[in-house]
């Protein structure tokens, strides 16, 4: 069984890594529907529509042009999670996802940070870096 390290993740809009990222998180769900029938004792559901969405948090980067400054509320970008690296025989997942909300956080003892939400847009894929 293979572990990972968390600090081994990556994220990239498109083909451009997001700069300063420290952490991301994404969830993977499916809605159902009730497929209950007269006489039966417990209920049956379906399986529907798919989704995924998630966020990730990082320090402020003003200078990340390509990466966080690609990202602006409502925009749709194509997101690649790397949960283990991006190199050869790496499993990543990627897909298109609209930027739902961004939030920027300071204090007078630590760094500035920012933290991105986003929902997915059409169908996630699991892959291997070729």
């Amino acid at each position: 069984m293979a572990t990972h390290a968390g600090s081994e993740g990556k994220v990239f809009a498109g083909s451009d890594q997001i700069a300063e990222i420290k952490s991301w998180s994404m969830e993977i769900s499916s809605d159902t529907v009730d497929a209950s029938i007269i006489g039966t004792a417990w209920r049956k559901n379906q399986a529907t529509i798919k989704s995924f969405s998630g966020s990730f948090d990082g320090f402020w980067d003003e200078t990340d042009t390509l990466g966080q400054g690609s990202l602006s509320a409502g925009a749709t970008v194509t997101l690649n999670l790397y949960p283990e690296g991006n190199t050869s025989g790496d499993t990543y997942w990627s897909g298109d996802v609209i930027i739902t909300s961004i939030s920027y956080n300071a204090s007078f003892d630590g760094l500035v940070e920012a933290s991105f939400s986003f929902t997915g847009t059409g169908a996630l894929t699991e892959s291997t870096v070729v």
